[in-house]
Order: C-alpha cells, then sequence, then structure tokens
C-alpha cells in the first residue's frame, strides 16, 4: 500500500542531477546518467514534467519517461540502463 507521504510534490533538473521533493519532507537526487531518456532530453523536455499515478510518479511526456517514486526509493535505473550493465 502506498504511503501518502511518498507523494511527489515538486520535481527539479540540474545539468546531472533529478531531484523529488516527496510529502512527508524527503528530497530524493538520483544522477540523471540513471535515466537516459531525461539525460538526452532538452531543457525543454525535461522541464515538461506532471505529477502521475495519484502522486506516486512523475510523467515527462515529450521524452515517454514514467518514473515512479517507489522505484527512485528503491535505487532502480531506468529499465533499458539495466539491460545495458546486465
Amino acid at each position: 500500500m502506498a504511503n501518502p507521504g511518498e507523494q511527489v510534490t515538486d520535481v527539479a533538473l540540474t545539468e546531472d542531477r533529478l531531484i523529488v521533493d516527496l510529502a512527508d519532507g524527503r528530497s530524493i537526487s538520483i544522477p540523471l546518467a540513471w535515466f537516459p531518456g531525461l539525460l538526452h532530453a532538452t531543457s525543454q523536455e525535461r522541464e515538461n514534467w506532471v505529477i502521475a499515478g495519484a502522486g506516486y510518479g512523475i510523467r515527462w511526456p515529450d521524452v515517454d519517461e514514467d518514473l515512479s517514486v517507489e522505484g527512485l526509493l528503491r535505487g532502480a535505473p531506468a529499465p533499458q540502463l539495466r539491460a545495458l550493465v546486465s
């Protein structure tokens, strides 16, 4: 069952990091290299995100990237990156 404190409240992107703020006050900072779709996206594409999945996910429609809070908290890189390093 999802924890209400794990809902996304804000998203920020730097040149090399994805930072996700959660309702319970935590911030998750992840290397963009884990998400090639976002790493290679333009600034405009990166900034076009929406909170999805009842607050437990983030979607970038321009690059067809979807991330879940559960996966971010587990430290799970994007599926295409996992395939490359396996």
